[in-house]
């Protein structure tokens, strides 16, 4: 059996690049005795560095992932009942916005190797409501984004990117984030960097970026020459304490992408030759940042599949997420009984029934993926040891299983 050995953890200080620089920001903005970002300097200077990094026109700081989606979805402005397809694997944060908006959450079935949605199964569910597209590039592995573009720009639909677990993954050599209308990404605890909560929103286009702004600020027009609150919308701004604390991580991405990429190659080489076990599949157009690391057993081979590989995995401390979420996104109770705004169904009760069809047999490829997929944790502070205990846990485990011991 593989000597055990402790791994550093995303939820604490092992597995996370927060020190000195962070600390040193945080007293700078706690000294200047200004905190909100209307004043302030740190949040203004990460909104820039961030638009920098990326190549984009603008970059906006908001208050979480989930509030990013939403100022995406009210700067596109959707009229109730609008409809927004996306993706059946993926954080209620990406989906609740959404329904905020008055619109419609219609899901795409997702290729079950790379659990992402691609242009085909996008295709199969648009209608004359189709507002926009949200795609989400699971894990850090970017979604077919040419193909999906292409699509879009024919039926003239905007495209959100959900990048919350994808900072600096590539197709064909571009940055996610800037590939389609607007792009989000989430600074919560456990992403590639983090202050705790907060969320940044990227766009090339100057109206988008105009009501992207409006929306974070309540609506209300600072430096305009006579500013008002001119639509409906929410106060998402980010205080100046935790854009100390992202503006200093931000300087530390490229070497936590580094470190995850080095790590997650070494393990891919060290067990692909494992029978059952399946590796991340990635497009040899794009780069893979690797928010986690997911195998996909083949419960055909390994007895048992992925729960019974993740019990497996749990007798040398390894920690696992059999099937990432543990039903698709429309099961949950939110969609399957329409629980929103009081007993009133809105605005599932402005929805065509095909969009509300949640059968399982329009979603084989939601199940498949579910059903094998198995998360291994990861972060920039894997090391050799890590990758060497994880390749020949993984090892031991289905060789085991492949002889049908459970």
């Amino acid at each position: 059996m593989a000597p055990r050995i402790p791994f550093p953890s995303d939820q604490d200080a092992t597995g996370r690049t927060l020190g000195d620089e962070e600390i040193a920001a945080v007293a700078e903005a706690l000294k200047s005795g200004t905190l909100t970002s209307t004043k302030g300097s740190f949040v203004k200077r990460l909104e820039a560095q961030f638009a920098e990094s990326l190549g984009v026109r603008h970059a906006f700081a908001c208050t979480s992932g989930t509030a990013a989606v939403h100022c995406a979805l009210a700067a596109l402005d959707p009229e109730p009942g609008d409809e927004v397809v996306t993706t059946s694997i993926t954080d209620m944060g990406a989906l609740t916005p959404i329904l905020y908006q008055g619109a419609i959450p219609v899901f795409a079935d997702v290729d079950p190797r790379t659990y992402n949605v691609t242009a085909e199964s996008i295709e199969a569910v648009l209608s004359e409501r189709t507002r926009a597209i949200l795609v989400t590039h699971l894990f850090g592995n970017p979604c077919d984004m040419p193909a999906i573009l292409q699509l879009a720009r024919q039926r003239g639909i905007p495209v959100i990117e959900d990048c919350a677990q994808a900072y600096l993954a590539r197709s064909e050599g571009r940055l996610v984030g800037s590939l389609g209308d607007v792009g989000c990404f989430s600074l919560q605890q456990g992403k590639h960097i983090t202050s705790g909560e907060g969320g940044l929103v990227t766009t090339n286009d100057d109206d988008l970026a105009r009501r992207i702004f409006l929306f974070i600020n309540k609506a209300w027009g600072y430096g305009d020459a006579k500013p008002d609150h001119y639509f409906l919308a929410l106060n998402y701004r980010m205080n100046e304490i935790t854009g100390a604390v992202a503006l200093a991580q931000l300087a530390k991405l490229e070497e936590v992408v580094r470190n995850r990429v080095r790590t997650a190659a070494a393990l891919s080489e060290r067990i692909a030759d494992v029978p059952g076990v399946g590796l991340p599949q990635v497009s040899d157009a794009c780069d893979h940042t690797f928010w986690k690391y997911c195998l996909h057993i083949d419960d055909a081979l390994l007895a048992g599949g992925s729960p019974a590989f993740g019990a497996g995995l749990r007798e040398y401390d390894v920690a696992s997420a059999p099937r990432y979420i543990q039903k698709p996104a429309f099961q949950c109770e939110v969609f399957r009984e329409q629980r929103t705004f009081g007993t009133s169904r809105y605005p599932f009760s402005l929805a065509r029934p095909e969009a509300v069809d949640y059968a399982p047999e329009r979603f084989p490829g939601t199940f498949e993926a579910l059903r094998r997929i198995l998360v291994l944790p990861w972060n920039e502070h894997y090391a050799e040891a890590h990758v060497d205990h994880l390749a020949q846990s993984i090892r031991e485990t289905a060789a085991r299983l492949a002889a049908g011991d459970e």
